[in-house]
C-alpha cells in the first residue's frame, strides 16, 4: 500500500494515527455567499499542530487548527462559523464576503 498523498486528508490523518499521534479533522459543512472552499473540504490536524488539507484557502486555517488542538485535548467536537460580520473572522482573515461552517471532531481509532 502506498503512502497517502497530501491531497488525501483522511489518509494522512490515518497515517498520523498509525504513528501514535492524536488527530482532529475539520470539515466544511455549509457555505453561504462567496466562500473560499466548498462544502466537504477538509483539514486534518495533528496534536503538534502539523496539518494537511484546507477548509478556507488560508483565511481561517489558524483559528481552525487552534480549535482542533483543543478538540484533541478535551475529546469534544465543535461547530465553528466564520463570516464577514464576525470580528473573529476578520481577525482570522475571512474577508471574502461569505460565511463558512466547519465541524471539528477529534478522531479515535
Amino acid at each position: 500500500m502506498s503512502a497517502p498523498t497530501k491531497d488525501d486528508v483522511l489518509g494522512v490523518a490515518q497515517s498520523w494515527l498509525d504513528a501514535g499521534h492524536r488527530v482532529a479533522v475539520g470539515t466544511v459543512v455549509k457555505t453561504w455567499g462567496s466562500a473560499p472552499r466548498p462544502a466537504g473540504s477538509q483539514i486534518a490536524v495533528r496534536d503538534d499542530g502539523t496539518f494537511a488539507g484546507s477548509v478556507s484557502g488560508g483565511c481561517v486555517e489558524g483559528a481552525v487548527i487552534e480549535e482542533a488542538q483543543v478538540a484533541i485535548q478535551d475529546g469534544r467536537h465543535r461547530m465553528l462559523e466564520f463570516g464577514v460580520s464576525d470580528e473573529q473572522a476578520w481577525s482570522a482573515g475571512l474577508a471574502c464576503g461569505g460565511r463558512i461552517e466547519i465541524f471539528v471532531e477529534p478522531v479515535t481509532e
